[in-house]
């Protein structure tokens, strides 16, 4: 039955699309901004890193097969392009910035991480349903995108049970929300849209 999965390339190819523009242009962009002392994109890259967190603690939770998994994925991609064009002060020095590989590089892909995010906000909203015990959470329609996070497992945990990398997953996502909620609540009416305060 889960052979029969028609979405399965689909979920392998947006699996391979988050690697390539949530993990591995970023982090050759952040090393690239240390190395030309470019701060401003330096500072939107960390603040991106801190709110992407939440998408490696989303395959850890998948990897115990925890329906939050859902939940936290999608706020993931809701939660990406807001870090990266919030910050008014960020936007105006990166703007003012002069011309150059990093910049044009940088603003790319800013801008093909948004729109990846929008879309796959669009095409996670169906799969919603999975994150609720009783809707068909162990369907093959569901279980489908446990597959990939399984096999990061096999890879770089192939010696670990996936019900204590699920706990991981579940401390980091209280801590995660403990400080998102700190931000909102308290950091945010105090810098407002400002990065450097």
């Amino acid at each position: 039955m889960d052979n029969e999965v028609w979405f399965r390339p689909l979920v392998w190819m947006d699996f391979r699309l988050a690697l390539l523009f949530t993990v591995v242009i970023p982090l050759i962009l952040l090393i690239w901004a240390f190395v030309q002392k470019a701060e401003a994109i330096q500072r939107l890259l960390i603040i991106y890193w801190r709110v992407s967190s939440l998408l490696a603690i989303t395959v850890y939770l998948m990897i115990a097969q925890f329906p939050v998994g859902f939940i936290s994925g999608f706020m993931a991609l809701i939660l990406i392009p807001i870090s990266l064009w919030f910050w008014v002060d960020l936007n105006d020095e990166i703007d003012y910035q002069s011309s150059g590989p990093l910049k044009l590089i940088f603003t790319s892909w800013r801008w093909a991480t948004s729109v990846y995010c929008v879309l796959g906000t669009i095409a996670a909203v169906p799969f919603l349903v999975c994150a609720f015990p009783g809707h068909g959470n162990v369907t093959s329609y569901c279980r489908v995108w446990f597959e990939p996070p399984l096999l990061f497992k096999e890879y770089f945990h192939p010696n670990t049970k996936p019900g204590f990398l699920g706990f991981i997953g579940i401390i980091s996502l209280i801590v995660y929300v403990f400080c998102l909620c700190y931000f909102v609540l308290v950091k945010l009416g105090k810098q407002g849209r400002s990065a450097t305060q």
